[in-house]
């Protein structure tokens, strides 16, 4: 890694450390299965020490990872720039007061949530949100608009991977930047 930007190599190793698990969870989906590049020290080390170079100037204050694979990485970071970690979770699973995200999913609606004090009532608390990967970008795109309706300034919105067939990516830009590990 070299002024902070993965060589093509790195990137090779970082995709061939992910398993594809094909027809799951219906058939035709090509799952990518994180489970291996997290088992995997250097990988893992190699993922982690990348996105700590990139974000150690951004002045973040918080990161916030979304339910369930985002907790992995938003803690880890959170925990190497000496931030706080803030979890995004499906609705009824944070114990305090929430504020809500309704997104559409292919087969109906769901909704995500944060607690109304995530960000200790920081006005402007810079925030990163980050997940293992994005497609559609309900989700995340939800989960931005979370952090912006509690004041917060989203940052950037950072994947370890984007799939490219569909337009979450692009969508999701509207709010805030983007950053992508690694396109497929």
């Amino acid at each position: 890694m070299k002024d902070n930007i993965l060589t093509d190599e790195e990137k090779c190793f970082l995709i061939n450390s992910i398993r594809s698990i094909e027809d799951f969870p219906k058939p035709g989906i090509s799952f990518k299965d994180i489970t291996t590049l997290l088992n995997n020290k250097d990988a893992f080390e190699l993922l982690m020490s990348h996105l700590e170079n990139r974000y150690k100037s951004y002045n973040l204050d918080f990161i916030a990872g979304i339910e369930a694979r985002g907790f992995i990485f938003a803690s880890a970071l959170a925990s190497r720039l000496n931030v706080g970690f803030v979890p995004v979770r499906k609705k009824g699973k944070l114990p305090s007061t929430t504020v809500c995200e309704k997104y559409e999913l292919e087969y109906g609606f769901d909704e995500v949530e944060i607690h109304l004090d995530a960000f200790n009532n920081k006005k402007e608390a810079r925030v990163l949100l980050i997940d293992d990967l994005v497609v559609s970008g309900g989700t995340a795109f939800a989960s931005a608009s979370l952090i912006k309706k509690v004041n917060a300034n989203l940052v950037e919105s950072c994947f370890i991977l984007n799939f490219s067939i569909l337009d979450g990516k692009e969508k999701l830009s509207k709010l805030a930047p983007v950053y992508t590990v690694l396109e497929i």
